[in-house]
């Protein structure tokens, strides 16, 4: 079995954070949202992946990610020209995954279950398709399921207005080669794109087996600002699981599950876990509290943050009010002057100057 990855696409939810990069490279508990998809399928004993990549953000795909040995696995990349749906993003990789099943993965999606259970009930059963589903609260907004008593797919219906379930489409398929047959068959949307969801209805019409499981755990899409911070929140509660200081610090207070890199140097501050720290980073006269996220290289002087995530290179100065529920981009500097404002809250993108006066 093989893995196709799709981290293509123009991140517009997550402007101007994306503007000048990649949104599966954005970091969530200071690692690329991709590369959690990377090591769940490699830990389901696939270590076969394509990676659809966009011409806009590819190369930068490419450089972070590299040839996939720090993961166990061989990537090949397959350059997408154009947004045109996912099952387009099938097409084009159809010369990689010639005739082997595979797990289509979204690349900005997080799941907690492991895949080794839906890649062995696929295998097992011989299935033509098999979906992944999560109870949402309001399925109007997603794709959404509705099953037969045996768990077999009856329907796919995009984004109802009158839901058939409350189980919506995760983001994870598996596929046996005859999806492409079925993508062949389809023709583009209202949207102008090759629908995955279209092409599992046509498995379905066709006479195919097509089966459905529930995840157990969490579902995080990562694709906008919240979304970010809560799969922050979330993965900082759920998998920093121990205190590891390699730190040189002064007259600090740290406390709680806290992870400090190499190199980084506290001083007369206060960090209260869950947060995770880069390395490089100094941090002086500042408060830190639960669920930040510091990438590496970050400087923090008389700042206090809660709730955040703040990515490589970023310097932020002299502001005595908290900044909570905020994304602060690569190299970003903010700083305030004596005349400061009563509350502050961003969304800063890549290279960014502010300054508060």
């Amino acid at each position: 079995m093989k893995a196709l990855i799709l981290s293509g696409g123009k991140g517009t939810r997550l402007r101007p954070i994306t503007y000048t990069g990649a949104k599966q490279l954005v970091p969530v508990m200071n690692k690329p949202i991709l590369w959690y998809g990377i090591e769940n399928v490699v830990a389901a004993g696939i270590t076969e992946i394509g990676i659809v990549i966009s011409p806009e953000t590819g190369d930068e795909i490419k450089v972070r990610t590299g040839d996939g040995s720090r993961f166990g696995a061989r990537i090949t990349y397959i350059l997408q020209d154009s947004p045109s749906g996912l099952a387009h993003a099938v097409k084009v990789a159809r010369p990689f995954l010639q005739d082997s099943p595979f797990v289509m993965y979204l690349g900005d999606n997080l799941i907690q279950d492991s895949l080794d259970l839906f890649v062995y009930s696929f295998e097992s059963e011989c299935l033509d398709a098999s979906i992944l589903l999560k109870r949402v609260a309001d399925p109007r907004a997603f794709g959404v399921a509705k099953l037969a008593a045996d768990g077999r797919v009856l329907e796919l219906v995009e984004k109802p207005q009158v839901p058939p379930s409350d189980l919506a489409l995760v983001g994870v398929y598996l596929f046996s080669p005859a999806i492409h047959a079925a993508i062949d068959r389809i023709q583009p949307s209202p949207r102008g794109e090759l629908e995955i969801t279209d092409a599992i209805q046509r498995l379905i019409s066709d006479g195919k087996v097509v089966k459905a499981s529930e995840l157990a755990g969490w579902w995080l899409d990562t694709g906008k600002k919240d979304d970010l911070l809560e799969a922050n929140r979330i993965l900082l509660d759920t998998c920093l699981q121990t205190t590891t200081l390699k730190v040189e610090g002064r007259d600090s207070q740290i406390s709680g599950r806290v992870q400090i890199g190499s190199g980084t140097t506290i001083i007369k501050s206060v960090i209260r876990g869950p947060v995770v720290i880069g390395r490089n980073c100094h941090i002086e006269n500042c408060f830190i509290g639960p669920y930040s996220s510091i990438s590496d290289a970050v400087t923090l002087i008389e700042t206090e943050i809660d709730h955040s995530v703040i990515l490589g290179g970023a310097r932020i100065e002299s502001i005595s009010h908290r900044i909570v529920d905020s994304v602060i981009g690569q190299r970003a500097h903010l700083k305030t002057t004596p005349q400061r404002p009563k509350a502050l809250r961003f969304l800063v993108s890549d290279d960014s100057q502010i300054e508060l006066v």
